[in-house]
């Protein structure tokens, strides 16, 4: 499903981040990156999801290249293919769970027929992550697992082909880190969603099918 070659990236504060790097993901695979702090691994991430360009190498979704995709084109990949949880919630303060959980539903160019199948499947997935009373509740009145479930579950709310997790488990407790995990799992099991995920968390890692270390800029097994 995703394959990437050779990609290198530097930041004028900083040495070589990301060094010829290649990475192979299979559709419904679920992989951990794992390293160090400032080991390149959100930069990776921002990479994977056309949040930033890298200065050399090839991405390829599908056997297609989007390594010359516009602005435009960059957000409609993202919209259409990528989920995103990051270490934060960054639900919006000022509306409802059920309002933060719909919202991309907004910017997608779905028909209303599409739309009302993704309300469906979202109502069944806040039932099953268990935050369906929270529904009418503003993030300030809920628990950080709880707020980091609602964040999943609105990752998933066009039906993408891969989910981006950057540390989203790094600001829970142990339990909730653990029944994120268990999510995120079990949303690979039963969707077949196509999960990459940093962490730093070993048991978090280990939930995943692969776990590939970045070391000076490269992935190792």
């Amino acid at each position: 499903m995703l394959s990437i070659k050779n990609i290198s990236k530097s930041f004028t504060q900083r040495v070589l981040v990301l060094d010829n790097l290649c990475l192979e993901v299979d559709e419904g695979e679920t992989v951990a990156i794992m390293g160090p702090s400032g080991s390149g691994k959100t930069t990776l991430m921002n990479i994977i999801g056309l949040l930033d360009k890298p200065d050399s190498g090839e991405i390829l979704f599908k056997g297609s290249s989007l390594a010359k995709f516009t602005e435009d084109e960059s957000a409609g990949y993202r919209s259409r293919n990528i989920g995103f949880v990051f270490q934060e919630h960054l639900l919006l303060p000022y509306l409802t769970v059920s309002e933060n959980i719909f919202l991309p539903l907004l910017a997608s160019k779905s028909s209303m027929e599409e739309l009302s199948v993704k309300e469906l499947s979202l109502k069944d997935l806040m039932k099953k992550t268990g935050i369906s009373d929270l529904k009418d509740k503003y993030p300030f009145h809920i628990s950080g697992g709880e707020a980091q479930r609602v964040a999943l579950v609105r990752a998933l709310a066009n039906n993408p082909s891969i989910l981006l997790a950057d540390e989203p488990t790094g600001s829970l407790d142990v339990k909730n880190a653990e029944n994120l995990g268990e999510l995120l799992r079990l949303m690979n099991k039963q969707y077949g969603i196509t999960i990459i995920l940093a962490t730093h968390s070993i048991d978090l890692a280990k939930k995943m099918s692969k776990i590939l270390r970045l070391v000076e800029g490269k992935l190792m097994v």
